[in-house]
């Protein structure tokens, strides 16, 4: 298998570009404490059973 775009400075060698709801969610708090207490629970939960 080769890769033939493997020159840099090129289209495909860029990351895509983040949409603008992307860039609000990322900087809306109210969503950010959401997704932390989501992930907080996850990893209590995860602790809880591990430990049995």
């Amino acid at each position: 298998m080769t890769v033939t775009n493997k020159e840099p400075y090129q289209q495909a060698y860029y990351p895509p570009k983040p949409t603008r709801l992307t860039c609000f969610m990322r900087k809306f708090l109210p969503w950010q404490m959401f997704r932390f207490g989501v992930i907080n629970l996850k990893m209590i939960r995860l602790m809880r059973n591990s430990h049995h």
